[in-house]
């Protein structure tokens, strides 16, 4: 099948004003599907330059690892000249991101309401805290507190241990995928109007949007859901066990494969004993099942044991460091490291395309004042 160099998003124009993590992330996945970003940095440039280290010639990898695709530019939107400048840019762009303070844009005259004016095309797409009204419109928002304030500290985390925050910083990446799905979105109803739209991907919604299954069984239940550890709330065995080895996470999620776990841990009349018989019955009786399964796994091999319940149709896994993890055979099969010229390295893209993947075609820093040509493309 021929493969397209120009990616899904070829010919559009993404004019990326972000700053941090959601809206950077936003125009990174959008550069990977072939759209031209020109991202515009404040003169001392993006904060995350400084978030290290570890540093490379005075840059964080942290802002390396999120502005991948786009080509970058300095101004003082402070000043009404580069004000000018950005207006010109956006004559001829489909997309503007932006993540400022609630405010902050209209002040400088560059509010949606004054832009769709001019650019009745335009799709702009805003990452904020906590969206621009209610109760706490308006509020810088923060992976972190956010994290907090949506509930998720509350489930994650050792059951008898305190609320924990998740280990990366998952509201602002999905806030920033949300985004990019909206601006999609915008665009191909743009297809149908002719006219764009306010995009808006807030860290709060984001992050009350991650509470399944814990929302839907408090919905239905009106319990308040708890930390299980590794452990799921719905399901067992679902949970980091011990072997003899190095400890493995079981992944069973119906009678079926449990059944195969106790024929091959060669204690088959757990199968059959009502307390763990049915999903629900393992669920509740979950302390007595795990120290039951850990009694025998203990005489294991955890990685001959992965090895074996995976081919007989049992879902595990090792638990891996992030070395691993990234240096994994089927990681490199996927194309999911990604290496460019100047010694980048990066996370690639998620969404495979058979016609029209995604593409690397500028690393990180690379300098640009202008869209490229889009009938020519990069040179």
């Amino acid at each position: 099948m021929t493969q397209s160099k120009t990616g899904a998003l070829a010919g559009i124009r993404v004019v990326d004003l972000s700053r941090i993590l959601g809206g950077p992330y936003c125009g990174q996945i959008l550069g990977d599907h072939g759209a031209d970003v020109l991202k515009v940095e404040p003169p001392q440039g993006d904060d995350t330059r400084t978030w290290g280290p570890p540093f490379k010639d005075g840059v964080a990898s942290y802002y390396f690892g999120l502005n991948r695709n786009k080509r970058v530019m300095k101004l003082d939107l402070t000043a009404e000249a580069d004000r000018s400048v950005l207006l010109a840019l956006l004559e001829d762009a489909d997309v503007l991101v932006e993540n400022f303070k609630t405010g902050t844009m209209e002040k400088w005259g560059l509010g949606y309401d004054t832009l769709s004016q001019r650019f009745p095309r335009l799709v702009h797409c805003r990452v904020s805290g906590f969206g621009a009204d209610g109760p706490l419109g308006g509020l810088p928002g923060y992976d972190a507190a956010v994290q907090a304030m949506a509930g998720l500290m509350s489930i994650n985390g050792e059951a008898e241990g305190d609320a924990l925050r998740v280990g990366l910083p998952v509201v602002d990446m999905v806030t920033g995928m949300n985004a990019a799905l909206g601006v999609l979105l915008a665009l191909q109803e743009r297809e149908r109007s002719g006219r764009g739209q306010f995009v808006e991907a807030a860290l709060y919604d984001s992050g009350l949007s991650l509470l399944h299954p814990h929302a839907a069984n408090w919905f239905m239940s009106g319990k308040t859901p708890v930390r299980t550890g590794n452990a799921h709330p719905n399901i067992y065995p679902y949970d980091t066990v011990a072997t003899g080895t190095d400890p493995i996470f079981l992944a069973v999620g119906n009678d079926r494969q449990f059944r195969i776990l106790c024929e091959y841990l060669q204690v088959p009349g757990l199968a059959d004993d009502e307390r763990y018989a049915t999903a629900g019955g393992r669920s509740v009786n979950r302390v007595a099942l795990k120290a039951e399964l850990e009694a025998r796994m203990r005489e294991m091999d955890g990685k001959v044991l992965v090895d074996t319940l995976v081919a007989a149709g049992v879902p595990c896994a090792p638990v891996l460091s992030v070395p691993d993890a990234l240096q994994h055979p089927h990681t490199v099969h996927r194309e999911m490291v990604v290496e460019m010229e100047g010694g980048y390295k990066g996370l690639g893209a998620p969404v495979k395309l058979s016609r029209t993947p995604a593409t690397y075609r500028f690393a990180p820093l690379t300098e640009g004042e202008r869209f490229l040509d889009s009938e020519k493309g990069p040179e």
